[in-house]
């Protein structure tokens, strides 16, 4: 009974509110039904995932630090030839003595040029003092000393050996594997890179499919030309260098740069500069590749050179 006239009691309000209450009242609510979808929508958008452009691939390429080895024993200096003459006097000093007279036939011409030979030996490691002077006549040393000669002359002895330096040295000749003949050389080229004329080793991209050592192999023989005997001796790298990058543009990032170094070797033959980016060649020490090479190539590469 209650609840219908509590019914009847709305019902009437109901009627009694005026049109615009009514139109008011509906225009709310169709306000708050518009709301939460906006919000949902804003909400979706700002949760959706950016997606980020991908770097750009790194670009490789490999180099050959190409090496002439030593020809010639190096110089010794004055503290080691002090430690060789030391441990010379120590040996003779220790060592039995020579049963000369069980190779040579006594009073032979051979065993005479043993015995002066024996004591040039001893006066160099003793000194004059340390060795006896023996009592033989002028006559007979003079016809010794002339018998030795004439035998040396026989066997082909005596004969000039050639300078430790050679005529590339003296004229400066840099593009000659004869330079330097003490010291490890490697190979340098002159190129023209981004308009500018760079000091760099053979160099070249990784085509797909190659492996680095096969690529860096190529990109020798294209660039210096293939009449060299020359090998890779690893497939391992021996350093790498990255290249500075210039400065990119707004929103584009440039492809990182990595040059891999593997170690050669030359046999035989000579560079052949090909293609015109290539305009000279030099073998050099590691001295005189400094001051060539750029600031930054240099400490990449420096490691990997000998000092000798």
């Amino acid at each position: 009974m209650h609840s219908r006239n509590a019914a009847r009691c709305i019902t009437r309000r109901l009627a009694a509110e005026s049109p615009l209450a009514c139109s008011f009242r509906r225009s709310l609510a169709t306000e708050a039904q518009s709301i939460p979808e906006s919000s949902t929508a804003s909400s979706a958008l700002s949760t959706a995932p950016v997606r980020s452009k991908r770097p750009p691939r790194p670009q490789i390429s490999t180099a050959v630090v190409l090496n002439r080895s030593p020809l010639l024993t190096r110089t010794p200096s004055p503290f080691e030839n002090a430690y060789y003459a030391y441990q010379a006097r120590i040996r003779r000093a220790l060592h039995n003595p020579f049963p000369y007279d069980f190779y040579f036939k006594q009073g032979s011409l051979l065993e005479t040029r043993f015995n002066m030979e024996e004591k040039a030996r001893e006066w160099k490691a003793f000194g004059r003092d340390f060795v006896e002077e023996e009592f033989v006549s002028e006559e007979k040393a003079a016809a010794d000393k002339a018998a030795v000669e004439q035998l040396a002359q026989q066997e082909g002895e005596g004969e000039e050996l050639l300078p430790r330096q050679h005529e590339a040295d003296a004229t400066g000749n840099r593009k000659s594997l004869d330079r330097q003949g003490k010291r490890n050389l490697y190979l340098l080229l002159q190129a023209s890179e981004n308009g500018k004329d760079v000091w760099r080793f053979p160099q070249g991209g990784v085509e797909k499919g190659d492996l680095l050592h096969q690529a860096a192999q190529k990109d020798l023989y294209a660039e210096c030309g293939e009449h060299m005997d020359s090998w890779i001796v690893s497939r391992n790298p021996i350093g790498v260098y990255k290249p500075q990058q210039p400065s990119a543009s707004a929103g584009e990032a440039q492809p990182e740069h990595a040059v891999f170094f593997f170690k050669g070797h030359i046999l035989a033959g000579q560079v052949r500069p090909q293609g015109p980016a290539i305009k000279d060649f030099a073998w050099l020490t590691k001295q005189e590749i400094e001051p060539l090479v750029e600031k930054d190539y240099w400490e990449g590469i420096k490691d990997v050179l000998s000092d000798y």
